[in-house]
């Protein structure tokens, strides 16, 4: 088991910074990859960013490639989602998410922390 723990969701206003985080417990955090998510109200949950376990590979959603960028901690246990130039269509619900090596999806959720982007 994993349990992920996101903080660092808050209002803020448009053209503005936020750095998510996602601390990890349990199983060995290095053996995962991980990811951020969101939904946002009446939608469905959109992928939003990825890194591989050893950080050498990350992939990101068009929507934020250019704005946001993902990345891990290992020693910390923790992934992070650095977004800058917040536009208002980024207001959701944010949610880290890990997969192992021997799952096709995502295995483990977080609970996910609220970012709301004001004009």
């Amino acid at each position: 088991q994993v349990q992920l723990v996101e903080s660092g969701g808050r209002l803020v206003q448009a053209g503005g910074s936020l750095r998510l985080s996602c601390a990890a417990s349990g199983r060995t955090f290095s053996r995962y990859d991980m990811a951020w998510f969101r939904q946002a109200p009446g939608k469905e949950r959109e992928f939003v960013a990825a890194i591989s376990r050893s950080r050498d590979s990350t992939n990101y959603a068009d929507s934020v490639k250019g704005r946001f960028t993902i990345s891990r901690d290992n020693a910390k246990g923790t992934v992070y989602l650095q977004m800058n130039s917040l536009k208002l269509e980024d207001t959701a619900v944010y949610y880290c998410a890990a997969k192992s090596a021997y799952s096709l999806g995502y295995d483990y959720w977080g609970q996910g922390t609220q970012v709301t982007v004001s004009s």
